[in-house]
């Protein structure tokens, strides 16, 4: 009889313990809310995949050394960032900020002559920071704040980057072309 009665008192119990803590949590969350400490569900502001990553790229564009452009790029597969890479001159050589802009000086317009630079862009820095760290970049989708130059398109399909998501426009025709015969998406956000 003491078995039978242990088990309707579980059977009645437990019912109870579920409501008690059902009650407790919902107190739990208007007070949190009523506190500030947690926002309405419909409330929340929360960046898509292609926002969060954008912002993450103006803020790699930030460590840029160009005097004429700040440029960023990530690469990222999975929802996961493999590599980054900002504008600027090779690791251990002195940057514009120090040597004045050869380009500006030379009077080089804007999306021509891209070898008489000392800087590397941001598409070639972030795939050389994954060639050095061994890191698979095949399949990955590029961030960047700018749409990328000839040179880096080429360097973007050998390297099997597969969507290329930009903020802003920097129309090169020769690169749009070779990125479509690619067949590789470019999305502006």
């Amino acid at each position: 009889m003491g078995s039978n009665s242990e088990y309707h008192q579980k059977q009645s119990v437990s019912p109870l313990l579920y409501l008690c803590n059902d009650r407790i949590t919902q107190a739990s969350t208007r007070n949190l809310r009523g506190q500030g400490h947690m926002e309405e569900k419909n409330a929340i502001n929360r960046p898509g995949w292609d926002e969060y990553f954008m912002n993450i790229v103006e803020i790699v564009a930030k460590r840029s050394s160009c005097l004429r452009r700040k440029v960023g790029a990530i690469l990222v597969r999975d929802k996961r960032i493999l590599a980054t890479g900002y504008n600027g001159a090779p690791s251990g050589l002195k940057h514009c900020l120090d040597t004045g802009c050869l380009r500006a000086i030379m009077n080089i317009p804007s999306g021509e002559r891209h070898e008489l630079c000392r800087g590397l862009h941001a598409e070639q820095n972030a795939i050389i920071q994954a060639a050095y760290h061994g890191v698979n970049i095949k399949g990955a989708t590029l961030y960047c704040t700018n749409q990328p130059c000839i040179i880096c398109a080429k360097m973007i399909i050998n390297a099997g980057i597969t969507t290329i998501m930009v903020r802003e426009g920097y129309l090169d025709d020769l690169a749009t072309a070779m990125l479509d015969e690619a067949k590789i998406e470019v999305m502006h956000l």
